[in-house]
């Protein structure tokens, strides 16, 4: 099982940056990506952005050009540097991990952390 811990929200001014953070734990031998999601009208979340275990790299156009997520394999965390955060960036950012190990083989079941509040102000 893969346990998910998010940190670094808060409160900012428009403008103003944040770095939110997600340890991993547990058996995180079959993740294969790690991302970010936040509420969306008329969907329960939204891909704010990913990365997979090569590196590859997925941003919503939204947050394209200020957002940059990275991941430090070594310490299985991943990092969403937020930069000229705007108010509509006010949400619960909710860290995902693809891949569950079962016996010898892995699935791609996805794992979610409990959320950390990011309220940017006008």
């Amino acid at each position: 099982q893969v346990q998910l811990v998010e940190s670094g929200g808060g409160l900012v001014q428009a403008g103003g940056s944040l770095r939110l953070s997600c340890a991993a734990s547990g058996d995180t031998i079959c993740i294969s990506a790690m991302g970010w999601y936040r509420p969306a009208p008329g969907k329960e979340r939204e891909l704010v952005a990913a990365i997979t275990n090569g590196g590859s790299t997925n941003y919503a156009d939204s947050v394209k050009g200020r957002f940059t997520v990275s991941r430090d394999n070594a310490k299985n965390t991943l990092y969403l540097q937020m930069n000229s955060l705007k108010p509509e960036d006010t949400a619960v950012y909710y860290c995902s991990a693809v891949g569950e190990r079962h016996g010898y083989s892995c699935s791609s079941r996805t794992s979610w952390g409990q959320g950390t509040q990011v309220t940017v102000s006008s």
